[in-house]
């Protein structure tokens, strides 16, 4: 009799244009901006007071971008990653409109390329995902890339395919919610004084507060976002015994604590790249910082865009150090993402 349950695709499960509907739709509310609010140390005034994002022209106030990307992310878990080694990296991440609570996305996604690892073992699986809204409209895409285990380790490997993706989002390409103002910005507020012209190319940024990570609140936060990946929950799923923190959760962490020096930096338009260079475990103590990497403009009143580079890592790096001599990543790093976010001119 054939078995009802599904125990996720392997990397010899995938084929290049195969298209994936994920389930299970999730509702946003308010309990999610709780949740968030309540695992995360983040004080953004936008997602965080209605009475700001009325001031700035959105209403109600949207929650964290960062949100609406681990619900959408957790969607396709079951179907993508599920059987996972490591979730690699992302590019090409666009946020379409704010997510308010009441909206209800949904998530597809195709595979766009496939590359198996010389070990046969394991392969790495390319995918880009889109969530829309229960309008139909798009609310998030991006492209993300994992290694995942093999089933039948003598299954042929596939023609190998890896899509050729942008280092950055086009300033030109980035999504401006609609009807976003800065122009009457209410900066004692936010919480700093600093506009996009107080930001310098080259310049770092140290956030200087920390963050010691536990199994009980980054478990709480998987589950929260429907995340279904072995390695963040059974301990048998790793050699070592040890529960993989979810990368979204240190990306969420370091977002948070980067408030600290980019309190204006109020929504995130963009993910250009991003990768999970080192695991991630209960104990270790995050800390970040960021790099300026541009500025640019936008047609919306009194909102520029502003590039950075955030850095998340397990010991306090006052040097900023990203890469050693060799130039591979210096010990510590556990992320390196690039993102854009909107500001005040």
């Amino acid at each position: 009799m054939p078995t009802k349950t599904n125990p996720g695709n392997h990397f010899e499960d995938f084929e290049v244009g195969q298209v994936i509907e994920h389930a299970t739709p999730r509702t946003v509310t308010s309990g999610d901006r709780a949740l968030y609010g309540a695992l995360y140390p983040t004080r953004f005034a936008l997602p965080s007071s209605d009475e700001f994002a009325r001031g700035c022209g959105l209403d109600p106030a949207p929650v964290e971008e960062l949100i609406g990307f681990h619900i959408a992310f957790g969607k396709t878990v079951p179907d993508v990653s599920l059987n996972a080694v490591a979730n690699l990296g992302y590019a090409e991440c666009r946020f379409h409109q704010p997510v308010v609570p009441g909206d209800t996305l949904r998530t597809s996604s195709e595979v766009i390329g496939l590359k198996q690892n010389s070990s046969g073992k394991t392969g790495v699986v390319y995918v880009r995902s889109t969530a829309t809204n229960q309008r139909g409209d798009v609310a998030i895409d991006w492209a993300r890339w994992v290694m995942v285990r093999k089933a039948d380790i003598d299954a042929p490997a596939p023609e190998t395919v890896v899509p050729d993706l942008a280092d950055v989002v086009d300033p030109a390409d980035l999504i401006v919610p609609e009807g976003l103002d800065f122009t009457n910005y209410d900066f004692a507020a936010a919480g700093e004084p600093h506009r996009l012209g107080d930001y310098s190319v080259g310049e770092k940024i140290d956030h200087v507060d920390g963050v010691t990570l536990t199994d009980a609140e980054h478990m709480m936060a998987t589950r929260l976002w429907q995340n279904t990946a072995k390695v963040h929950f059974n301990t048998e799923a790793r050699d070592d015994g040890r529960r993989l923190v979810y990368g979204g959760h240190v990306i969420s962490l370091a977002r948070a604590l980067s408030f600290n020096g980019l309190a204006n930096a109020q929504t995130i338009t963009a993910i250009n790249a991003g990768a999970h260079t080192a695991p991630a475990f209960a104990g270790d103590t995050i800390y970040a910082w960021s790099e300026v990497l541009d500025v640019a403009e936008t047609s919306a009143p009194g909102v520029g865009a502003l590039r950075l580079r955030l850095v998340a890592t397990n010991e306090r790096d006052e040097t900023m150090t990203l890469r050693g001599d060799d130039g591979k990543y210096a010990d510590g790093v556990l992320l390196d993402l690039d993102i854009w976010t909107l500001c005040p001119v």
